[in-house]
């Protein structure tokens, strides 16, 4: 396919070219592959993913920080991948002209066995991105540091990995500060004196107090990369012990119950309607036999139902005339009632003559219906 003029594929870093679009690379390499828009300024975003698959193969990432920056396709294959292409399909979008455009890009794994590389040692990078940590002429200088430092015959990159994909955190913002980068360069000949520094008990101490541990070769890195010895990983796989075991059976092991027999297609019919019936009968006669026994302790055996049957018209008619007779007793009882005379009422002294001066009503007076307030002479 024809690329459009305002993106085109870059030169790979690590891995060799057979034709346009097709790439081959091992195992023990770490390969990088630029996508930039040098030949146009507009904004250009990536889509990348593995042929027939929504996403790429789990060794491969992808970065891109902005629109108006490259995107970087980079990782290390696995040994799962040899002898089998891999075409990752490549799509590019103009945000302004909103232009597509689509490569195929083949990668082609090859095995690593002519060169191998069983002494690895794993350097954190500080003050490095991944995307710039994987820029042709910087990874350069970082192997040419660590080969003057190893001495090997062979050296190469084996695994380049951002420290936010290890658990990092992003930076703050400030101070021009870097995510960090940790690079695992792979050779064929035993560590040096130098990376086998961070291992003694002195400087194993000062990482445990959070210090700078000194190492002697620290100053042909820290022109260019400051890298954190703490965290410095060296793997001789010449002494690993292959970690398979065998399976001992015992607690927690089923034993083997040979293949699985499915049951035949003939299965006998079963009836279910006797036990529907059965689970539904059953609920049902012990909930009548309860609305039964509360109907009839709710209705027969109220108290006083037998005394109001036996009563009858004249009783009602008689108790209702005694209510009657007792209630005109009452009034006229309250007729009678002694009250206190008011002070107008009383006996009192003529202020003329002295004598005395009868009250004002007699005492048959019906005092009920006396006012509050009597008329002074």
């Amino acid at each position: 396919m024809q690329l459009p003029r305002w993106w085109e594929l870059g030169d790979p870093c690590a891995w060799t070219g057979q034709g346009r679009g097709t790439r081959r690379m091992s195992p023990a390499t770490t390969g990088t592959f630029l996508l930039t828009g040098e030949i146009s300024n507009d904004p250009i975003t990536f889509n990348t993913n593995l042929m027939g698959y929504p996403d790429r193969p789990g060794w491969l990432r992808y970065i891109q920080r902005t629109p108006y920056s490259d995107g970087v396709l980079y990782g290390s294959p696995t040994a799962e991948g040899v002898g089998k292409p891999t075409i990752i399909e490549i799509t590019a979008y103009n945000r302004r002209t909103f232009e597509t455009a689509r490569h195929n890009l083949i990668i082609n794994v090859m095995s690593a066995e002519d060169f191998p590389l069983p002494y690895q040692a794993e350097f954190f990078i500080k003050n490095m991105n991944v995307e710039e940590m994987l820029a042709s002429e910087v990874l350069g200088d970082f192997l040419g540091a660590v080969k003057n430092v190893w001495q090997p015959e062979h050296l190469n990159a084996i695994n380049i990995t951002s420290a936010l994909d290890r658990g990092g955190r992003v930076p703050l913002p400030i101070n021009d500060m870097k995510e960090g980068v940790y690079v695992m360069v792979g050779a064929d000949v035993p560590f040096s004196s130098c990376l086998r520094e961070v291992k003694n008990p002195q400087n194993q101490l000062r990482c445990s107090q959070e210090m700078e541990p000194g190492i002697t070769c620290d100053k042909k890195f820290r022109t260019q990369f400051y890298i954190d010895w703490c965290k410095i990983s060296l793997v001789d796989k010449t002494k690993q012990v292959p970690t398979y075991q065998e399976v001992i059976r015992g607690e927690g092991i089923l034993p083997d119950g040979g293949e699985y027999k499915p049951p035949s297609d003939s299965l006998k019919s079963r009836d279910y309607y006797t036990d529907f019936l059965i689970t539904l009968a059953v609920p049902s006669a012990v909930a009548l036999v309860l609305f039964l026994i509360l109907a009839y302790i709710m209705c027969c055996r109220r108290e006083g139902v037998e005394k109001r049957n036996m009563q009858t018209p004249d009783i009602q008619l008689v108790h209702h005339s005694a209510i009657q007779k007792s209630t005109k007793e009452l009034r006229d009882m309250s007729k009678n009632r002694e009250i206190a005379w008011p002070l107008s009422t009383l006996p009192v002294f003529h202020p003329v003559t002295g004598e005395i001066i009868p009250p004002l009503h007699a005492d048959n007076y019906d005092s009920t219906n006396m006012p509050l307030m009597q008329t002074q002479q």
